[in-house]
């Protein structure tokens, strides 16, 4: 139920409003800068939350090692 109200807030013209506020405080330079490095943190996320899964996953399985 909040989602559908959320998504009947934000339309169309707010959208434009804010791409176009954007591009205003950044500039049309710093906007691909801006997104290479949303993209390199993103990728960081993932690897770092990969890598925390694998850590938990080498764990059970030298903890199942070490019971029998």
């Amino acid at each position: 139920m909040l989602l559908s109200i959320l998504l009947g807030i934000i339309g169309t013209p707010e959208i434009i409003v804010i791409i176009a506020l954007v591009l205003l405080l950044f500039g049309g330079r710093k906007i691909p800068e801006l997104m290479k490095g949303l993209g390199k943190g993103m990728k960081e996320f993932k690897k770092a939350t990969s890598e925390d899964d694998d850590d938990d996953d080498d764990n059970k399985s030298k903890k199942d090692k070490l019971k029998n």
